[in-house]
């Protein structure tokens, strides 16, 4: 029942508080039209009408106490008109009753005069609505009495309830302003961690109830720390960078000058293999999180990178363009990167590749496709993680990566607010790498 309850709630913020706001206005109008219909309206209706027949029994007694009927008659009108109850007599009784449909006292009306008054004919409610006419029987014959409204039942409850539901309203409209001005910091606060989570600092000032601005305060520390933590750890490694280059720019200079030999010729390679490691590292550390984005145009980015990819020789294909151009905000150089890192794993384990574009509704999608061995499911996860070289199907002894290429595209990803999926092109037969940003 509750699980049923809670997956018909809304799912909005705003629309949840208008609904707390709205059912107990109509719960409270609801029971008070109700309670005071039942025992306002028709109790006070009851008694008004009775105190009426009364009058109209004294009326018919003058009648039949006089011993001229049209003397008695006489005298019945007077003293009607004197107390406010018209009588005129009319040829028959007529049958029947009129009553408009939203006439609420006009139910308790129509059965207190039929149960108090014997011989009650037509009751009309209907054509006038300030004044009651029924038709009796008396020992002078039928007559007609007119009563007015107000002398038999108070004022028509729909005023009331029109009333009710307009001050109902207009309250709900006060309140519902009221809050939504209390549920606006939260909706910024949310779109501002949105943001953060997708890369991008955007300006934000707690404000609101006191509990909204120590969660935003809150966020802009978390915040603040996690841009200090990625500062310093870039400066800590650009400079661990700069003083292991140092002693490798000495190393490569010094075998340089050795005569050359087999030996020497395998410092070598490891002296370049070492300043690749550190540049990968570097890169992977950095993953250019203090970027700005940038409004640019993704289809654009990707043929800039598969244009220098084929001037250095590489089998890669740009797939045609689909949809109008579009401009999305993202950090180019470290998306230009990913791509590289993409492509140059594409082409080190294949002999051709293949990248497309597509801009979704709410991401960016880039796919880079290759024909090589690709990765299988069950190592796919571990592939992500830093420095993992796997020994199957993608070793190292196949090129000369150090294991961070799918980690900087997994991180430049997360830091977009999107992720990095692995798997297998149906085209080309080797690994598909999805890179998905958010928008």
């Amino acid at each position: 029942m509750f699980g049923i309850l809670k997956r018909s709630l809304p799912r909005r913020l705003y629309a949840r508080a208008a609904l707390i706001l709205i059912v107990p206005i109509v719960t409270i109008q609801l029971a008070v039209s109700i309670m005071f219909l039942q025992r306002h309206f028709e109790d006070v209706t009851s008694q008004m009408t009775r105190s009426v027949v009364q009058e109209v029994n004294f009326l018919l007694a003058t009648i039949r106490s006089a011993a001229d009927m049209s003397e008695g008659l006489g005298e019945a009108i007077a003293h009607g008109r004197a107390l406010g109850v018209l009588l005129r007599p009319v040829e028959a009784l007529g049958d029947g009753e009129a009553r408009l449909v939203y006439d609420i006292s006009g139910r308790t009306i129509i059965p207190t005069l039929r149960g108090s008054l014997r011989d009650v004919g037509h009751i009309d409610l209907a054509s006038d609505d300030n004044v009651v006419v029924f038709t009796l029987g008396s020992p002078a014959g039928p007559l007609e009495a007119t009563v007015p409204r107000q002398r038999m039942s108070a004022s028509n409850p729909h005023q009331l309830l029109v009333l009710m539901v307009f001050v109902g309203m207009l309250m709900t409209l006060v309140a519902y302003i009221f809050l939504r001005n209390q549920l606006r910091p939260i909706a910024r606060l949310a779109n501002v961690a949105e943001a953060f989570g997708k890369g991008r600092v955007e300006p934000f000032k707690p404000h609101g109830a006191t509990e909204v601005r120590a969660a935003g305060h809150a966020f802009l520390d978390m915040r603040a720390r996690l841009e200090r933590q990625i500062e310093q750890r870039t400066l800590m490694l650009s400079g661990v960078s700069h003083d292991l280059r140092t002693p490798l720019t000495r190393i490569q200079l010094e075998l340089s000058m050795l005569d050359p030999s087999p030996e020497v010729d395998a410092l070598k390679r490891d002296v370049q293999e070492m300043e690749r490691l550190l540049n990968a590292f570097l890169d992977f550390a950095r993953s250019d999180a203090t970027e700005e984005p940038e409004k640019i145009d993704p289809y654009e980015l990707a043929e800039d990178v598969v244009d220098n990819t084929l001037r250095t020789g590489g089998g890669v294909k740009l797939a045609p363009r689909i949809g109008p151009v579009t401009q999305t905000k993202l950090r180019p150089v470290a998306i230009e990167r990913t791509l590289n890192n993409l492509i140059g794993n594409a082409l080190r384990y294949g002999s051709r590749a293949e990248v497309s574009v597509a801009v979704l509704e709410s991401a960016v999608r880039y796919r880079v496709e290759d024909d090589g061995p690709g990765i299988p499911e069950d190592k796919r996860e571990e592939a992500l993680k830093p420095f993992s070289r796997l020994d199957s199907a993608r070793n190292q002894n196949a090129g000369s990566g150090v294991g961070l290429g799918l980690a900087i595209a997994a991180d430049v990803a997360r830091s977009h607010g999107g992720t990095l999926r692995l798997g297998t092109s149906p085209k080309l037969g080797g690994l598909r790498a999805d890179l998905v940003l958010a928008r």
